[in-house]
């Protein structure tokens, strides 16, 4: 396959998968998301033994793409709720493919980490982030809610994941998100690229079958946990509140002023409560 969005890179033992949209922070569309999908598949029974996904340019990635013309705004008004939610699944089952793939998967997280970037992320088997990251567990406006932040309740529990999840827009640095276990390290911004190559290498001397079958019996207990149940949940409640006034509203937003626009003016005004004023 002819990659456009991403580049996969073979060096030894382990496999570079690089998000490649540096003009949109990397933003997540149907095309990257593709490609990542098509990626994996091929890497599965390599002798690839650990893979490593990073970002191009300023950031490891900024979310979902949320521009005007992207297939995310309108979506939901435009095909109903059964596939909308049916929409948010399939990125959860991609998610899901990488959470088992059968190579350990490191993600490496420099400048922002938003939102369905930090659902990536949170899906990976470790985490390593600089310590200037800006890592955020929903968006900078009220596009929808409970799609990403049930991911976080296993790695930070209840009490940051709804901070995360309310306060839209709120961002921790690499170092917090260490502090709280959502990342296994943060190191300086300098010794990112450097740091993750020696873990990668490292961890890659070990067997593939070993490291396989380490990483299922962990995954396993996590999974007895719910993890993957309360993932899918989070599609459901995005679906239901894709379609409610307040964030059609801000849809409208962005389809006016862009996405910038649209946090300006959240940040301005915030979103009144529709059914209420009426």
């Amino acid at each position: 396959m002819d990659y456009e969005n991403i580049l996969l890179e073979h060096d030894g033992p382990v496999a570079w998968i690089t998000l490649n949209r540096p003009r949109r922070l990397n933003a997540m569309n149907d095309a990257l998301l593709s490609e990542l999908d098509h990626a994996f598949s091929e890497l599965q029974g390599t002798r690839n033994r650990v893979v490593v996904i990073r970002g191009a340019g300023r950031a490891f990635c900024a979310g979902y793409d949320l521009s005007a013309d992207s297939e995310e705004i309108g979506y939901a008004a435009s095909r109903g709720p059964v596939q909308d939610r049916d929409h948010l699944l399939s990125n959860i089952e991609l998610w899901t493919r990488i959470w088992r793939h059968e190579q350990p998967v490191i993600v490496a997280v420099h400048g922002y980490c938003a939102a369905g970037g930090a659902q990536l992320a949170s899906m990976a088997d470790i985490t390593i982030v600089a310590d200037d990251a800006k890592i955020m567990a929903s968006p900078a406006i009220p596009i929808g809610g409970g799609y990403l932040s049930p991911l976080w309740v296993h790695l930070v529990g209840p009490k940051r994941a709804k901070l995360m999840s309310f306060d839209a827009g709120r961002r921790i640095s690499g170092r917090t998100a260490a502090a709280w276990g959502w990342a296994a390290e943060s190191v300086p911004a300098e010794e990112l690229e450097e740091h993750v190559r020696e873990l990668a290498y490292s961890i890659a001397r070990t067997p593939g079958n070993l490291l396989r079958l380490k990483k299922e019996a962990i995954n396993r207990i996590i999974e007895l946990q719910g993890l993957l149940t309360y993932a899918r949940t989070g599609a459901e409640t995005d679906a239901l509140l894709h379609l409610t006034p307040e964030v059609l509203q801000v849809q409208e937003w962005i389809k006016e002023s862009g996405v910038s626009g649209a946090i300006e003016r959240f940040q301005r005004e915030g979103v009144p409560d529709i059914e209420d004023a009426r």
